[in-house]
């Protein structure tokens, strides 16, 4: 998604500038053409050398602002050749400075001769962050719609200070770019409230074995991430997730279930306000008829197990859905893919199915990319081939709108 970008980053002066280099190194791996502007104070916390070893490009500072050796003036030429631009860590002293449209540095000077979308990475001490005059700032900022934010989110911070004003994490930030990069900023979905499921349901036999599958719920994650990139208003409804792929600062809502149960009882909840509903949860078709609420001993455990279906909550939701909604479902399947997924469309009365294989290469549970058939309620087809889950979950937004 990243791939012959060019991507313009401005580090301001901030302990979390170190982060910022990790940044770096992933979009030039990804591929990106990277430039990066250093404030005069960024340079107290990490050096022209470090960021252009890892850009594979000179890092521009004010000293080369002030001189007359570049063919075009230096902001004008960067400004224009960006297609995304990220500030990070971005500080009080220049989150004034672009609310009131103030120039007085190279990175300034930059921001106001481009036109690309713009990240916004702030990060300060709790205190600062929390003024009522930073936070009218901010507010302000957001309302121009180049303005892009990620956090802060709370967390220890060197100040050793717990609180807000933490910047966010390399992962996110770069996440969050790959969705600007396939957007260039555009909220196609704003306002739109979309509920999301995802992740795998667990059925317990007592309290430390279940019934489960491999699912990780990363497309899950990316779906919300998309949609809320795209400004809707957004809940994931997720079963057991590793910690570490959970965002630090997630701008959706994310509510924790284990059991099919515990899943329909909160998809119901939240059905009637969703105009969109997307069900990517990996969620049981059985469950044991018994559980046992104290570890059975080895012993005790059934040579043969009794099991009962738990509720169908997509065809629970095709039989609920009202007109101004629109149902997706997903079909993880061996082998010929389409035909199950038409068949499950039909019976389940469906808007849109995503039949994805899970018996190839980087597909399917676990992995970072994925590939699919999307297939709408009149049979149409639209192939994906291999792509991040992000990409996928933006193409398939893109193929509701369509």
């Amino acid at each position: 998604m990243l791939k012959s970008k060019s991507v313009l980053i401005g580090v301001c002066g901030g302990i979390a500038a170190y982060k910022v280099c990790e940044v770096i190194s992933f979009l030039f791996q990804a591929g990106a053409d990277v430039r990066v502007i250093l404030t005069e104070t960024a340079q107290r916390f990490i050096t022209p050398l470090t960021v252009s070893t890892l850009s594979r490009h000179q890092a521009y500072t004010d000293a080369d602002f002030w001189q007359a050796t570049h063919s075009r003036p230096l902001h004008i030429a960067l400004g224009e050749e960006a297609d995304l631009f990220l500030i990070a860590p971005l500080t009080a002293n220049t989150l004034g400075k672009l609310t009131y449209g103030l120039a007085d540095n190279l990175l300034t000077n930059t921001v106001l001769a481009s036109r690309c979308p713009i990240l916004l990475a702030p990060a300060m001490n709790t205190e600062m962050w929390e003024q009522p005059i930073i936070q009218r700032n901010w507010q302000e900022l957001q309302q121009d719609h180049r303005y892009h934010s990620i956090g802060p989110g709370s967390g220890l911070l060197a100040c050793d200070r717990v609180g807000s004003g933490r910047m966010a994490e390399p992962a996110e930030i770069i996440t969050k770019l790959q969705s600007l990069a396939y957007t260039q900023g555009h909220q196609d979905f704003q306002g739109k409230r979309i509920l999301i499921s995802g992740g795998g349901t667990r059925e317990h036999l007592d309290p430390v074995r279940f019934l489960g599958n491999p699912s990780t719920g990363k497309m899950a994650l990316a779906l919300a991430q998309a949609a809320s990139d795209r400004g809707a208003i957004v809940t994931l409804v997720h079963g057991p997730i590793a910690p570490e792929s959970l965002p630090i600062s997630p701008n959706y809502k994310l509510i924790s279930v284990v059991s099919a149960e515990e899943m329909e009882a909160v998809i119901m909840s939240y059905l009637v306000e969703s105009e969109i509903i997307i069900m990517s949860a990996a969620v049981a078709d059985v469950k044991p008829t018994d559980y046992s609420n104290h570890k059975l001993p080895k012993k005790e455990l059934p040579t043969e197990l009794k099991l009962e279906p738990v509720t169908d909550i997509l065809a629970k939701l095709g039989t609920l859905k009202k007109g101004h909604q629109t149902l997706i479902g997903f079909a993880a399947q061996t082998g010929d893919i389409v035909k199950p997924a038409l068949d499950k469309l039909r019976r389940k009365n469906l808007d849109v199915i995503v039949a994805n294989p899970i018996d190839q290469p980087n597909a399917g549970f676990g992995t970072n990319t994925n590939k699919a058939v999307f297939i709408d309620g009149k049979e149409q087809q639209k192939i994906i081939n291999s792509c991040s889950k992000l990409e996928l979950a933006h193409q398939l937004f893109d193929f509701i709108i369509k």
